[in-house]
């Protein structure tokens, strides 16, 4: 049965090609441009196939005026349930109130558990978050809400110590300042190794990499690339260390922003979905059968479903 790697950005879209505002343009991105024929996902070339991967827009407007927004998009993308047009609105950073049981029921960690599939979100957390959402229940992100309610375990330092888990940071530079002086500081492409060691072990893993959505906001384009190039080692080495043949890689976002640095707000823009190893194109055909020619968020769910054989609770490959 194929097994799925998912990693998800925060705040990427498809932008224009052009170097004075899009990071992605000039940033180093070699593991990127392999996957996509030497190319970038560009608003001139938002749909490709190769042999390696494909890549579809998606459309994170879901719809509904105004910008796009996390709560709301995260919410789309990991339940497949329309959420902006839901409460009316986008929103965000975290999930409206009214959204908190459509994501307690429909979240792919509970579907994937209930259908008997193995799961595991990959990113470690310092105490200092779980003594933040003690006292703060409502204030935690789509992902780590759909862990919680689906009773995933959400991994802490000790994994990150013994190399069962990635820093939400990548390299994990950050936990010193988090009360952790002694925590060791990877590579990105180690950290993709660790992502890869985990898909011998679950069906399903999800890393979210938050840092591109700051970055986006901040317009900095030193930083901003250096997020982008960080992120691109990590995807190198987790390519490098997978079977491709048995896995499928899922790369996606929730709404537009880094890719646009004229404006610090996020954009309309839609988001690249990047289908790579095993059966991308039956994956990516199975999108375009739930969403036509303007999938949008809400696809990836029933695609996931599909590819991991959990539609019908059964094993299945594309």
């Amino acid at each position: 049965m194929t097994r799925v790697l998912m990693i998800f950005l925060d705040g990427v879209g498809i932008g224009r090609k052009d170097s004075s505002v899009n990071p992605l343009v000039g940033a180093h991105l070699p593991a990127l441009r392999k996957l996509l024929g030497g190319e970038v996902p560009l608003l001139g070339r938002r749909r490709w196939s190769g042999p390696r991967a494909t890549l579809l827009p998606l459309d994170a407007t879901l719809g509904v005026p105004g910008l796009p927004q996390s709560g709301t998009g995260q919410t789309a993308l990991f339940t497949g349930m329309n959420a902006p047009k839901l409460i009316g609105k986008h929103f965000g950073p975290f999930p409206y109130s009214t959204l908190r049981p459509v994501i307690e029921a429909h979240s792919v960690f509970r579907r994937l558990q209930t259908a008997g599939r193995s799961v595991c979100f990959a990113n470690a957390y310092p105490q200092k978050f779980f003594d933040y959402i003690e006292e703060r229940k409502t204030r935690t992100t789509v992902t780590t809400y759909s862990c919680l309610t689906a009773g995933v375990p959400l991994r802490r330092a000790r994994e990150l110590r013994n190399g069962t888990a990635v820093s939400a940071d990548i390299t994990g530079e950050g936990w010193a300042a988090l009360g952790y002086p002694t925590m060791p500081v990877i590579t990105p492409a180690e950290a993709g190794r660790r992502l890869a060691s985990l898909v011998h072990a679950y069906e399903f893993v999800l890393f979210e990499y938050w840092k591109t959505d700051p970055a986006g906001h901040d317009r900095a384009f030193a930083s901003a690339r250096r997020v982008l190039e960080t992120f691109d080692a990590l995807l190198g080495g987790a390519l490098d260390a997978i079977d491709t043949k048995s896995t499928l890689v899922v790369l996606t976002s929730d709404h537009g922003n880094i890719e646009d640095l004229s404006t610090r707000t996020h954009t309309r823009n839609p988001v690249p979905l990047i289908l790579a190893g095993s059966h991308h194109a039956a994956a990516a055909e199975h999108i375009q059968h739930f969403g036509g020619r303007s999938p949008d968020l809400t696809h990836v769910l029933p695609m996931l479903m599909e590819v991991l054989g959990a539609a019908h609770g059964q094993a299945h490959t594309p």
